[in-house]
């Protein structure tokens, strides 16, 4: 069964070529990482693969089932999470409200019930206690360190239970120390099962955390494979020194 994959997946804004026929294959229970030049097309693939934006043509699938045309809403119901380069938050509200607007029953419309589920408030108590930010859980979104509002986006993916999260720049903006606290949250997740498809500039982290890294230049891979592999690829070398 193909966990996750992209076929000859294209889109073009004004003529030119943003994602030029990717075809990309993610491996199931590894922490994949997706990196290529500033421009080379990473932010646009995630936002095609979760429905952000429309795909000129091509095909995504995710565990056999194809998804291309859906909503994100519907991508995330099929069980994928994503966070973004730059956070997504509701800053004006707390943080235990932004987590209960996760809940794929509830939404923001649901934060008028009068109550919450009993087993959605243990369930994002469980979140924030795991990424370290319990103790904020009364504070304004927008009262919260960059890092931690990073923290709170990935609690706030998870509260759906993806199988498969998406992570854009999470190391973008935030100090060593956050990187590091990150960088462990995303390994044990990912050794309790969920796989990881990361974008990111940071090589460091990329190198010494993922399984299997994929190389973009102008919209399309170039290479793929262990890290190391990655790393002496001639090709990959080229790309970022030719930029």
């Amino acid at each position: 069964m193909t966990y996750f994959a992209t076929a000859d997946l294209h889109r073009a804004f004004g003529g030119v070529s943003a994602v030029d026929h990717a075809s990309v294959e993610i491996i199931e229970g590894k922490i994949n990482g997706l990196i290529g030049p500033n421009g080379c097309g990473k932010t646009t693939f995630f936002n095609l693969v979760t429905g952000m934006i429309a795909a000129d043509g091509g095909a995504v699938t995710f565990r056999d089932r194809a998804i291309g045309g859906l909503l994100p809403h519907q991508i995330a119901l099929a069980g994928i999470g994503r966070t973004f380069q730059v956070t997504r938050l509701l800053p004006r509200l707390t943080v235990m409200d932004n987590m209960l607007a996760a809940v794929p029953s509830r939404g923001v419309a649901g934060l008028v019930r009068p109550r919450a589920r009993a087993e959605d408030l243990r369930l994002a108590e469980s979140w924030l206690e795991r990424v370290g930010i319990e103790h904020l859980r009364h504070a304004e979104a927008r009262r919260l360190s960059y890092g931690q509002q990073k923290l709170l986006e990935i609690a706030s993916v998870l509260m759906a239970d993806p199988d498969l999260v998406l992570l854009d720049e999470p190391a973008g903006g935030v100090n060593p120390v956050m990187i590091s606290r990150i960088s462990d949250l995303v390994r044990e997740l990912n050794a309790e099962g969920k796989t990881f498809l990361i974008v990111e500039h940071n090589m460091e982290m990329v190198m010494s955390l993922c399984d299997h890294v994929i190389v973009f230049k102008a919209g399309a891979p170039i290479a793929a494979g262990p890290p190391a592999e990655v790393r002496s690829d001639p090709r990959v070398l080229e790309a970022y020194l030719g930029d």
